[in-house]
């Protein structure tokens, strides 16, 4: 599908002066309201919510470079939002989405992006109802930022949260580990692995719904974003005031990942992801879990089991049975990741 706004008019985004330019008219109603057909005429949106409890979250996403393997900042932007309510337990129902353009933005960089939150608003059967657009001067908006927020609903009373998660609780990874802050290194950086290394980015509601379709109810979810599976993990152990063991040898991690960290002199755990999340089940429930999961990963895995011991305490077995303290992230490891 081509750009609507066409290029020979306005290859770039100009800035409009004021709030209701003929531009930035053209170019909501062109190219915005074109891909995103359920935005409503408005300021708002009225919503269709029948159930009584709703889950709403709002993030923002600056990455740097735009694009990047396997990905780029709008399926981002839109999956990023999803999972944030996908680890609350609920069903994703609606977004909102602001954009920030830099004056001087390739129309045709902008439609590829907008074209990519359409694409990933469809898969997971979420409606983008309203929004906004600014532009600022060139020079200080890196090309693009998108705000995004996003409602779901909870389809259920149960509490999904830190501090339900149990002593004797398994803990499970969907998927392996690191993909999406390598690549967005790798892009960024312009380096060159031996294998490509493509972001995980994807939207993760199907797996917790078909989760909670079969009866299960987890302890906690949690996507390993920013900090990757290091920071969940200490997260968690604090909020839930219990000792988490893992073993690193049942860390599903893909070569390729592995040996760019291994150069690049960085722990997988710590590394960002943006399609992959840990679980906490209860461990009569352990091998329910990693029947759905592995229809979509067959890398989904145990990796430890949750003890009531040193409270906030996250301890890593070696691959040569020794043990060590698995420590939050010490710094920024890879800034502008999402």
């Amino acid at each position: 599908m081509n750009c609507p706004v066409p290029l020979s008019d306005y290859p770039t985004v100009m800035m409009a002066h004021g709030g209701g330019g003929r531009l930035m008219q053209r170019l909501i109603d062109e190219l915005f309201r074109a891909a995103f057909v359920d935005v409503q005429p408005h300021d708002g949106a009225v919503l269709d919510i029948p159930q009584d409890k709703i889950v709403i979250t709002t993030d923002s996403f600056v990455v740097s470079p735009l694009f990047f393997p396997g990905g780029n900042i709008g399926n981002l932007a839109v999956n990023g939002t999803i999972n944030d309510l996908a680890m609350c337990g609920a069903k994703p129902r609606y977004l909102s989405v602001s954009f920030i353009l830099e004056e001087g933005l390739s129309m045709e960089t902008l439609w590829q992006v907008v074209r990519a939150m359409r694409t990933a608003a469809d898969v997971a059967n979420v409606a983008i109802v309203t929004g906004d657009t600014k532009v600022v001067e060139r020079g200080r908006g890196n090309g693009l930022y998108i705000n995004t927020t996003g409602i779901g609903v909870l389809e259920h009373n149960h509490v999904i949260a830190p501090d339900q998660v149990k002593s004797d609780d398994v803990v499970i990874l969907s998927r392996d580990i690191g993909r999406h802050g390598m690549a967005v290194m790798g892009s960024r950086e312009g380096l060159s692995f031996e294998s490509d290394i493509k972001s995980d980015c994807a939207p993760l509601s199907a797996y917790v719904q078909d989760i909670l379709q079969a009866g299960i109810i987890p302890h906690c979810l949690r996507d390993a974003t920013r900090g990757g599976v290091a920071a969940v993990l200490n997260e968690i152990a604090t909020a839930s005031k219990l000792q988490i063991d893992i073993r690193e040898n049942a860390i599903p991690v893909d070569e390729a990942v592995r040996g760019a960290c291994e150069i690049l002199g960085f722990d997988p755990l710590h590394i960002a992801n943006e399609g992959c999340f840990v679980a906490f089940i209860a461990p009569q429930e352990q091998d329910s879990v990693l029947d759905i999961l592995h229809r979509y990963n067959p890398q989904a895995a145990i990796i430890g089991t949750v003890a009531d011991n040193k409270p906030g305490l996250v301890t890593l077995e070696t691959p040569i049975g020794g043990r060590r303290i698995l420590d939050m992230p010490a710094g920024e490891i890879l800034p502008r990741i999402c």
